[in-house]
């Protein structure tokens, strides 16, 4: 059996589900932000030499640090809050304030975290 689709790519696009739509796109993207870390921390453990050094100048860089923050923090969050919502289901009515609620932890959280890590590439 196999896998039909009945909507194009272009209208998929277009779909402005709001909130809960951008929460399950970003935590996927967190998801395989996170994957490409340890694939890439693992392969510059095991490779060594010139190729791991390159690998490691990759995952030390400030822009690929603000992104990884990014994908662990929010997917963090994200799963905390389905995590609840699936422990107490009465809550899925209020899904739509807890996702504010999580935006609302997750800004400055992050914002204090580019800063630091600003910071610190520009050596201060």
């Amino acid at each position: 059996m196999g896998l039909t689709r009945t909507v194009s790519l272009a209208t998929a696009l277009r779909y402005k589900g709001q909130g809960p739509m951008l929460t399950f796109i970003l935590h996927r993207i967190g998801g395989l932000g996170m994957a490409i870390f340890i694939t890439v921390h693992i392969l510059a453990s095991f490779l060594g030499g010139q190729t791991g050094v390159f690998l490691n100048t990759v995952y030390e860089n400030w822009l690929f640090q603000i992104f990884i923050f990014f994908c662990v923090l929010f997917h963090a969050l994200n799963g905390l809050r389905i995590t609840l919502v699936d422990l107490f289901p009465k809550l899925l009515v209020h899904q739509r304030e807890a996702i504010w609620v999580e935006w609302a932890v997750f800004l400055p959280v992050y914002a204090l975290a580019v800063l630091v890590i600003i910071q610190t590439a520009a050596g201060g």
